[in-house]
């Protein structure tokens, strides 16, 4: 997806991606992309028409990103428990380089009533996706005997995803990507607990 754009265009949604998982849609301007990329505001309006146009094109292809990453642990793994772990992995380890401490799409969520509705579509739509994703997971689990979910596959889905935004938020406000790793690894045992 990102062969549509030019080299520059890839440098602006590079940056552009960093700057929101630092600080959300909010925290920067055009200028601030400008600065970072090192051409005019004018020059980024050629390649977007706007922030708003700017930030959708990026969240749209970080869910893409995130589907392809979810369809290969789905591919990899036939195992529900080594793909939510290798799910949660992937988190730790962004967390712990800085590689990508926090999901842009949760920082977003943070900020739906005041951004632009074609942005939350796209933010709703990460959600929906992972949700989706986790649901199959949970429900194949469950299916093996695997997982014990209290309230089914669904619920189980939405428990997790707040799980893992949640242990996100509380790493970064702690200043400790253990944080992150004690508390999905809490959330995994729980699941496998025999009832």
């Amino acid at each position: 997806m990102t062969a549509e754009l030019s080299p520059k265009a890839q440098e602006i949604v590079a940056q552009t991606r960093a700057m929101l998982a630092a600080g959300g849609y909010n925290s920067f301007s055009y200028a601030d992309v400008a600065e970072r990329v090192r051409i005019s505001k004018p020059s980024i309006h050629h390649h977007f028409a706007s922030k708003s146009v700017l930030v959708t094109k990026v969240v749209a292809l970080y869910r893409a990103e995130a589907r392809a990453g979810l369809e290969a642990l789905e591919q990899h793994s036939a195992d529900p428990l080594a793909a939510l772990t290798a799910y949660t992995g992937y988190w730790a380890e962004c967390i712990r380089t800085g590689a990508a401490p926090f999901c842009i799409c949760a920082v977003l969520a943070t900020e739906l009533p005041t951004i632009p509705e074609d942005v939350a579509q796209e933010v709703r739509g990460h959600f929906q996706d992972l949700v989706g994703w986790l649901t199959g997971v949970f429900r194949k689990g469950a299916a093996q005997g695997q997982f014990q979910l209290d309230k089914g596959p669904a619920a189980a889905a939405r428990s997790f995803v707040a799980t893992v935004h949640g242990g996100m938020l509380a790493a970064r406000g702690l200043d400790d990507p253990k944080v992150f790793q004690a508390i999905v690894q809490s959330a995994l045992t729980c699941l496998t607990r025999p009832a």
